[in-house]
């Protein structure tokens, strides 16, 4: 008996039970409408700015989901460079972090190119720039060739080790590359959201790389649900989602790819994982929304440099509460400066001061 699905002789003939999945494919795309549809109704600034901030999450997850911290400032310098934005002191970027930028962006601006090989090998090469994963040297832009030996997904200390998955062989792996690429660019009556959730199962099932292949196999999905919005700007993060739910995701994938070709299990549960990431960007628009309004609000208030910078960083991602000692280290200034800056923007009614007084003394939005 097959132990993996890519075994079986009807291989890669998906089934699913319709009639169980279609209340689920409707729930998500009415969400998925509702997000769009109130998108639609904002202006051009806001629509970019939710999209920058949508990218920068799903950029960080992605690779968050692998085990991999990048640093944040870096992949919104990053993106902001991309996407022709203006970011008060960028930062300076790894080529790699440049890379998984470059792959997610070219996945979802150019969703309506054709997904080729060489595109492939494009978003491979961006991600590996010294042709290294961590200490380890591996091919790049270009299918695994299992001289190493079979590849495999595994867990557990060395000696100890638990095979979870193993992939085809790698002689197979363009024949069936081929055949997964002319069904990613064929025009079919499958439902375009399914076509993203299979899209990525089936990728991540054949791990056509040596490394990597979660993260291209999340992009594979954000290219088709950009096709499936019928827009290249992204307003939710299914990376998001998908890192709260990191346990339940590689379980479902194990069991999956290790039972038959019926992925009703997968597809319900990848559209229950997209309607609650539509559900969650909305905290993320309404942040936004708040960051918009504060700078109208603050158009014709004087403020420095420094000021600026500081108050920028408060709309993105800023943790604990803003101390003058945190302004000094933020704004590369001294103390004295630091005090000052605060006191200014106390007067002008931009910031005011928290409740605990002392050393708690710290400084909060108006």
């Amino acid at each position: 008996m097959p132990l993996y699905v890519h075994e079986r002789a009807d291989w890669p003939a998906f089934r699913w039970d319709a009639k169980v999945l279609a209340p689920a494919v409707a729930e998500a795309r009415a969400r998925q409408a509702h997000l769009l549809g109130r998108m639609a109704a904002v202006g051009f600034d806001l629509r970019s700015d939710a999209n920058f901030e949508t990218m920068t999450t799903d950029v960080l997850r992605t690779s968050a989901i692998e085990g991999e911290v990048l640093d944040p400032a870096q992949v919104r310098s990053s993106l902001a460079k991309r996407l022709g934005l203006d970011v008060h002191g960028a930062a300076r970027v790894d080529r790699h972090v440049d890379g998984v930028v470059e792959m997610l962006l070219d996945a979802t601006r150019n969703c309506h190119a054709k997904l080729t090989a060489d595109r492939l090998f494009g978003w491979h090469a961006a991600m590996f720039p010294t042709g290294r994963s961590g200490m380890l040297s591996i091919l790049v832009g270009q299918y695994r060739d299992d001289s190493t030996g079979p590849m495999q997904v595994v867990s557990g200390p060395m000696g100890r080790e638990k095979v979870h998955y193993q992939a085809p062989d790698a002689k197979r792996l363009k024949k069936e590359m081929t055949t997964f690429l002319k069904w990613v660019n064929g025009k079919d009556a499958l439902d375009p959201l399914v076509k993203a959730a299979l899209g990525h199962f089936w990728f991540v099932t054949l791990h056509p790389f040596e490394d990597g292949n979660g993260r291209m196999a999340r992009a594979v999905a954000d290219l088709l649900l950009a096709r499936a919005d019928g827009s290249p700007q992204r307003f939710y993060s299914m990376s998001a989602q998908i890192l709260k739910e990191r346990k339940k995701y590689y379980d479902l994938l194990e069991r999956s790819q290790r039972g038959s070709l019926d992925v009703t299990e997968w597809l319900l549960w990848f559209m229950a994982c997209l309607q609650r990431a539509v559900a969650a960007s909305e905290e993320m628009l309404a942040s936004v929304l708040r960051k918009h309004q504060f700078w109208q609000t603050h158009a014709k208030t004087i403020l420095n440099p420094r000021q600026v910078k500081v108050l920028t960083k408060l709309f993105d991602g800023f943790e604990g509460n803003l101390t003058s000692g945190k302004y000094a280290k933020l704004a590369k200034t001294s103390q004295d400066t630091a005090s000052r800056d605060l006191m200014d923007l106390v007067a002008k009614k931009v910031l005011k001061k928290g409740k605990a007084g002392g050393r708690s003394t710290h400084f909060v939005l108006v």
